[in-house]
């Protein structure tokens, strides 16, 4: 190769080293001095992956975990939270195994019972039958959750007995609620209103309640 022909050459590699420094220097405004310190926004960015856990998992590694791992202990620690934060609890009182009973009786009605929808005009007729220890947790809930929630939405609701559980009616004036109600069904209106969390603290105080 001429000596002409390096000249180009070495001319073409400089440029192209001189166009990937200046990339590179757009590309970080930060960009670091001579003294070869890092950019300032990349330091942050790092820390803040640091403090995040973000950079290799480890982090998530060492924390502890939170859930208790089945629905009912969860909801007894979470009501032992609330009496031990609170200076006015009165202990003689305390009744966690009455609540424990009332977490097995909703257990047993969500996941056990039998509900037989029947159309009628307004709304729903439910009958919800079972045996054994469903049929027990239905007379108890049924007919006090149907106290609970009569006049909610405007809706109308009665219960009474059957041989083996508790047919509750529930119906509205409305014909938008009446969509809502047959929509919701049995376990939809046994979810529907906000009494539930402050009965389970009342019965964990020992607090006089519908029963349950």
């Amino acid at each position: 190769m001429s000596s002409w022909s390096w000249k180009i050459a070495l001319a073409g590699v400089a440029l192209l080293v001189g166009g990937g420094y200046a990339i590179a220097q757009t590309a970080l405004p930060n960009h670091p001095g001579m003294d070869g310190a890092m950019p300032h926004a990349a330091t942050a960015g790092m820390g803040a992956m640091h403090a995040h856990g973000m950079t290799d998992g480890r982090a998530e590694a060492v924390g502890q975990p939170t859930m208790p791992g089945q629905g009912a202990f969860g909801a007894i620690q979470e009501i032992v939270r609330i009496l031990e934060a609170d200076p006015q609890t009165n202990w003689s009182k305390v009744n966690l195994e009455a609540l424990r009973q009332h977490l097995i009786d909703m257990n047993e009605v969500t996941l056990h019972a039998a509900p037989a929808a029947t159309t009628i005009d307004g709304g729903l007729a439910i009958a919800v039958t079972g045996s054994g220890r469903t049929l027990a947790a239905i007379r108890r809930m049924v007919p006090a959750h149907a106290r609970e929630i009569d006049g909610l939405h405007g809706w109308h609701t009665k219960t009474e007995a059957l041989p083996n559980g508790v047919r509750l009616t529930v119906t509205a004036d409305d014909p938008k609620e009446t969509a809502h109600i047959r929509g919701l069904g049995f376990i939809g209106i046994l979810a529907s209103g906000a009494h539930h969390q402050p009965h389970h603290l009342a019965i964990a105080r020992g607090e006089p309640m519908h029963a349950h």
